[in-house]
């Protein structure tokens, strides 16, 4: 698999770990003991969802960038 596909693999499975953090959460809160390390457990997945998320918006331009773009970019060149 190529590093595009490990990234796109690694950001859904940082949603499903991101979607049981919210989840626990949320279950804490209900239950009447909120803790601030249970709040705290959703940002990490969520700050990874983020950097993830970012390289697979940039990764068309980033693509069509390295592998010589079309003719509009070679025309500024």
């Amino acid at each position: 698999m190529t590093r595009n596909g490990w990234i796109r693999q690694l950001h859904r499975w940082l949603s499903l770990a991101f979607t049981l953090a919210v989840l626990a959460n949320i279950a804490t809160n209900l239950a009447g003991t909120p803790s601030v390390w249970v709040g705290v457990l959703a940002l990490v997945p969520l700050i990874s969802l983020m950097l993830t998320g970012l390289w697979l918006f940039a990764l068309p331009w980033v693509s069509r960038r390295t592998a010589g773009g079309d003719a509009r970019w070679k025309e500024q060149a």
